[in-house]
């Protein structure tokens, strides 16, 4: 069998930087960059379909709502509809607001540089952005140039832009600032860089109040974000006057680096970043605004863009460049902030619980598992953090019945109710929506209609046929250790029957009560607890049941502004549960008449001890439930 190929073999390790003493590891971001929105110009260039001139009038309006004080427009020399996307913000009065600088791009040539000066003609403030590819690789095999060519090109150029714009007195009306880019300058000779730049500053003459920028690219991302962080720190090591320039970053994100090679990069000294929204731009895309900008927002730091509304920019961004943002992509990916797993939705309902045990206001610190920043922050609701499908456990679902109907389960319930969700999911094929959910809850545990089990009218009384000891004189007589009898009208599928049960309390008396029907349950657990506050408030009830003389287990839910009655509902509920569990049928074709139950019964629900009474058989709803499910 022939040797595969090494691919490996053709390629060489980029080489790291002699960088002794270096500091940026050290560091830290303090504070937002200067940004740049390069989404009309390299965003732009890199799609299929070029945004027209209403999409990128649309897309700039947004920019600017978004708090972004310098986008690069155009590339006006490469074809009209950029030139006259330009004019168009230029002449429209009102359109750039004051503050804003839009900034303009053009090669090292000429007749490319007096075409871009025309184009932001009569700006309030402008940038004109020149580059040259600096590499040996462009310079040997694109250009042909030498070293000290590609210098005088440079600077030749960069006072041509000087004197078409600042040096120019018909142009003293606009606030020009310039912009020089050693294009592939993360695979060119850190020295040479300097050399280069320094020929160009030297050229534009900066001042400390409009400090030159000069754009350090990582044209094609080619190393590790270390080394272009080593290369940033040695460039604002060694280049003069500091401060009369703005150091400013291009990445590219050709090895998935990008957003960590421009953090890096600020902590070696970089002032500005240019970008796009979510990542677009040529091959592998620009580095993602969005994901520096709430990176930021994580680390306490405000990125002075306003993001609070990311579904809006995302629909913007998705028609303008017709790519869809990535379920996965950070922040603005519709599935970034949504768990499916159910020990993640499990620790996310905890830590939303102890933020409103702990009396957590939106402003307080922020600490939550698995997410590092608010879902409110940027526009999205909590309903849409826990998604529930066949994978997900007990949490996500009993988190969005908490969201959505206020009722905290316990955990059995939830158990039991996961259950049900995956089996739902499992039928469909996929992820349960959160209102399908919701329902579902709802018809489980009969919340809005109990088709088998209804309460028409009960009273519940102290069991005075045991008598108390007699009350002291001019004292009232003492009951509340007696038995409770329950005694009321309980409709089977609407038809109506008189029940008596006795028991220690409310909930006892109704299960000996239900005995009389054939229901025989067994009281497991009870959990109660307030929905809303202050005359308002509701009660909650959850009653878990087992079938005597066996291990199945029923749950029921009620809700009712009484709180005794919650908890009787929430018995019925279990005791409907129960009968459907035995017949797959919430509601009989043909209900069979059974034997009304007035008197015939004793307080425990057994009849009395009369030949009479005996030779009529104790109804046994189970039985009569059954027959009609297999047709009878």
């Amino acid at each position: 069998m022939p040797m595969l190929k090494d691919p490996s073999r053709k390629y060489k390790p980029f080489p790291p930087l002699n960088l002794p003493n270096r500091q940026w590891p050290s560091k830290t971001i303090e504070k937002a960059p200067r940004w740049l929105s390069t989404d009309l110009r390299d965003g732009n260039q890199s799609l299929v379909d070029p945004m027209n001139g209403e999409e990128k009038w649309r897309y700039f309006k947004m920019l600017v709502e978004l708090g972004y004080k310098e986008i690069e427009v155009s590339f006006p020399s490469a074809s009209q509809t950029d030139f006259d996307f330009t004019r168009r913000l230029i002449e429209t009065p009102g359109t750039i607001p004051e503050d804003v600088y839009v900034q303009v791009l053009s090669p090292c040539r000429e007749e490319l540089i007096r075409r871009t000066v025309e184009s932001v003609k009569g700006a309030n403030k402008a940038i004109i952005h020149i580059y040259l590819a600096t590499s040996e690789c462009f310079r040997r095999v694109v250009f042909g140039y030498t070293e000290d060519e590609s210098i005088a090109l440079a600077v030749k150029c960069t006072k041509l832009v000087r004197s078409l714009t600042k040096d120019d007195p018909s142009q003293c009306g606009t606030d020009w600032a310039f912009e020089f880019s050693p294009e592939t300058f993360s695979d060119t000779s850190p020295e040479f860089v300097v050399k280069i730049c320094e020929a160009v500053k030297a050229a534009w003459e900066p001042k400390v109040e409009n400090p030159i920028i000069f754009n350090l690219p990582a044209t094609v991302e080619m190393s590790t974000p270390n080394i272009y962080a080593d290369q940033i720190e040695y460039f604002c090591r060694n280049v003069t006057e500091r401060d009369k320039i703005c150091v400013s970053l291009h990445p590219h994100n050709d090895r998935g680096c990008a957003v960590a090679a421009t953090e890096l990069a600020q902590m070696a000294g970089a002032n500005r970043v240019e970008g796009c929204l979510f990542g677009n731009g040529e091959r592998t895309g620009n580095v993602d605004l969005v994901t520096l900008g709430l990176n930021l927002y994580t680390q306490g730091i405000h990125p002075n863009i306003d993001f609070s509304d990311l579904n809006r920019v995302i629909d913007v961004v998705e028609v303008c460049n017709k790519i869809p943002v990535h379920p996965r992509a950070p922040y603005g990916g519709s599935l970034v902030v949504c768990a499916f797993s159910g020990s993640h939705q499990d620790a996310i309902k905890k830590g939303f619980q102890q933020r409103e045990k702990d009396g957590k206001q939106y402003e307080d610190y922020w600490q939550l598992p698995y997410l590092p920043l608010d879902p409110q922050d940027i526009g999205r609701t909590y309903e849409a953090i826990i998604r529930v499908n066949s994978q997900s456990g007990k949490g996500g679902a009993a988190w969005i019945i908490l969201r959505k109907l206020e009722l905290d389960l316990p955990r059995g319930l939830q158990v039991a109710f996961s259950s049900v969700v995956q089996k739902k999911a499992d039928e469909l094929g996929r992820e349960l929506l959160s209102d399908e959910i919701t329902k579902l809850f709802e018809k489980t545990y009969f919340l809005n209609e109990n088709p088998r089990f209804t309460m028409v009218d009960y009273s519940i009384a102290p069991d005075r046929s045991q008598s108390p000891a007699p009350p002291q004189p001019g004292k009232t007589q003492d009951t509340k250790n007696l038995k409770r009898v329950f005694e009321g009208v309980i409709a089977i599928d609407g038809k109506e029957y008189n029940v008596k049960g006795r028991g220690s309390g409310p909930i006892s008396s109704l299960s000996n009560a239900l005995k009389s029907l054939g229901v025989e349950l067994d009281v497991a657990d009870y959990k109660e607890h307030s929905i809303g506050a202050g005359r308002d408030a509701k009660s909650a009830a959850y009653v878990q049941c087992t079938a005597t003389g066996s291990n199945q287990k029923v749950w029921g839910v009620g809700i009712h502004v009484d709180v005794v009655q919650s908890s009787l509902i929430a018995l019925l509920s279990a005791a409907s549960n129960f009968a459907m569990s035995r017949h797959g049928s919430p509601v009989l074709a043909k209900p069979t008449p059974i034997r009304s139950l007035s008197q015939d019964f004793n307080l425990n629900g057994s009849p009395p001890n009369s030949q009479a009474n005996l030779s009529v058989p104790k109804p046994d709803l189970v039985s009569v439930l059954e027959e009609q499910a297999n047709g009878m």
